[in-house]
């Protein structure tokens, strides 16, 4: 089947959602495939909030210069000082857009006033939020406006394939992209999707570890699609390990906010002692590299299961008014926060690399744009700065839309030759069995050979690992029908050789990437990671 539109955007978190109101705003017919429902999705999981200069006891230097410390020497400055300046107004668009973030205490003497909070490398307050479901709060506001849009389709449960481009139709001289193909996980049909641009929005990467924080559907789609369609990537060895998620053998993804250490709370051994400031003198508020290289130590040197996060000398009424969404998760599990320490581990939560883009959310590849976690800005460097993830989103979401809007080319003869999806030559997989026990295989090594200890003997065991995978990977896609576990699978291998290649790279410890053979950081290695496709 095939179906054009202006824009298809692929991924419905907040990058996504904000691009698609905006382009429909300006009479674009908009075509958005999201894998699972709408709220399916990293940003609708995130609890913190939006870092932005909100106060005047705030500026925006002091913003740049946390982001460029957390950053470890590898932020673009100039991407930086663009987003932190654009970021009150990005949140006053949401807000415009009816979000209902949390205010302060109606007992205070500025009741009108948004109550912010602070997070691990942050030197003020200047965290948006909504309550500890900020996520929830913008995806659902947003989500009501795109329902009621009669310029933008949605089309859930289709898992992306393939971008289409120029060079697949005809040899060009400056290729283009036309579209994508996507599978209806009901039916298992393959449509066309044919547009003037296509967005990238797929979030990030983290399913390629064994303990992640990331729903489902964080396998590195965009960045695999985009890099096999001729798009750089860079810093992919930058993996961020969010410090604390719950430790329970019955939860799933349930992250712990860092807005609890904002707010005081305490992270303890066993025993009640705790350990953060033998590593850094900012302690629990020390950016998250630090404080889930300390964890993940304490627990390795300890033999510990799990560490824990204290903040029950709050009161029960701060607790459930501040975090209802921690408070509720734990209950659920048996914690009550208000009386007793949680049980957290570290866990994959966020790729700081992926597709090249300019300050346009542009690619390489002419037509295809890329926003979120699934793009490489210049933003992040070496590490995320906390709660500057949804801000990034909604600046290049609508810094991309202007772009769009002017430059947007007229469908062609290149679109009328695209072909169907062909499955003339495959059969129905036989073997399902088989990609199950990759996923898995790959996953399990990822986290034990590239995780948050990292060293050469281990990334180069990772790397064959890999090269055996993607061969077998290769075979299934070749003969067989494809099904969304086989497409997110070659997905994820495919990043995941990324990301060991560039951490192989990498001969020094930052930010993020820790090598125990080298523990210090060398100036040669102060610039970014770039992987280019046509040049391997």
């Amino acid at each position: 089947m095939r179906i054009s539109a202006d824009i298809v955007v692929v991924g419905s978190g907040l990058a996504g959602l904000s691009l698609a109101l905006e382009v429909a705003n300006r009479g674009f017919r908009v075509a958005i495939l999201t894998k699972e429902s709408l709220t399916e999705n990293s940003s609708y999981y995130a609890q913190g909030g939006i870092a932005a200069v909100w106060s005047d006891e705030d500026t925006f230097e002091s913003h740049v210069s946390d982001t460029l410390q957390a950053g470890a020497g590898l932020c673009n400055e100039q991407v930086v000082d663009f987003v932190v300046r654009n970021g009150p107004k990005s949140v006053q668009w949401l807000i415009d857009h009816g979000v209902s973030f949390s205010r302060r205490d109606q007992l205070s003497k500025h009741p009108e006033e948004y109550h912010l909070t602070q997070e691990g490398g942050h030197s003020s307050r200047r965290v948006m939020h909504a309550a500890d479901t900020t996520g929830q709060t913008v995806e659902t506001t947003l989500l009501a406006k795109v329902v009621e849009s009669d310029l933008i389709d949605v089309y859930e449960k289709f898992t992306a394939i393939e971008l289409i481009t120029q060079s697949k139709t005809r040899n060009v001289s400056q290729n283009h992209c036309l579209g994508v193909y996507a599978q209806s996980v009901e039916s298992e049909q393959v449509y066309t999707f044919v547009a003037r641009s296509v967005v990238l929005a797929t979030g990030g990467a983290a399913k390629a570890y064994l303990y992640t924080s990331n729903p489902d559907s964080s396998t590195g789609d965009g960045i695999a699609m985009a890099w096999r369609a001729g798009c750089r990537v860079a810093n992919m060895e930058f993996v961020q390990f969010h410090p604390t998620c719950l430790f329970h053998p019955h939860a799933k993804r349930q992250l712990i906010t860092e807005a609890l250490r904002g707010e005081g709370a305490k992270l303890l051994l066993p025993n009640g002692r705790q350990f953060m400031k033998r590593y850094d003198e900012r302690g629990e508020l020390a950016p998250r590299d630090i404080v889930a290289r300390a964890i993940d130590n304490e627990m390795k040197t300890g033999g510990l299961e799990h560490v824990l996060l204290d903040i029950s000398f709050k009161s029960e009424d701060f607790l459930r008014s501040h975090f209802p969404g921690v408070y509720n998760n734990c209950n659920r599990f048996g914690i009550d926060i208000t009386k007793e320490p949680i049980p957290v581990v570290p866990a994959a939560h966020y790729t700081c690399g992926g597709a090249m883009v300019d300050q346009n959310g542009q690619t390489d590849l002419h037509g295809l744009y890329c926003i979120g976690e699934s793009a490489f800005t210049g933003l992040h460097g070496a590490n995320r700065l906390a709660s500057n993830s949804l801000l990034e989103c909604l600046v290049y979401a609508h810094s991309a839309v202007r772009h769009i809007e002017h430059n947007l080319p007229e469908f062609n003869n290149y679109h009328a030759k695209i072909p169907e999806w062909d499955e003339s030559q495959v059969t129905d997989p036989d073997e399902m069995v088989v990609i199950h026990h990759n996923w898995h295989e790959l996953r399990r090594f990822m986290w034990n050979y590239v995780g948050i200890v990292r060293t050469e003997k281990r990334l180069t065991r990772a790397h064959h690992r890999i090269e055996l995978l993607r061969e077998e990977v290769r075979e299934f896609y070749s003969q067989f029908r494809v099904n969304r576990d086989l497409i997110e699978l070659r997905n994820l291998v495919q990043v995941a050789q990324l990301i060991v290649n560039c951490a192989l790279s990498r001969k020094e410890s930052r930010g993020l990437h820790y090598m125990l053979e080298h523990p210090e950081t060398r100036k040669e290695f102060a610039q970014t990671t770039v992987l280019n496709p046509n040049n391997p």
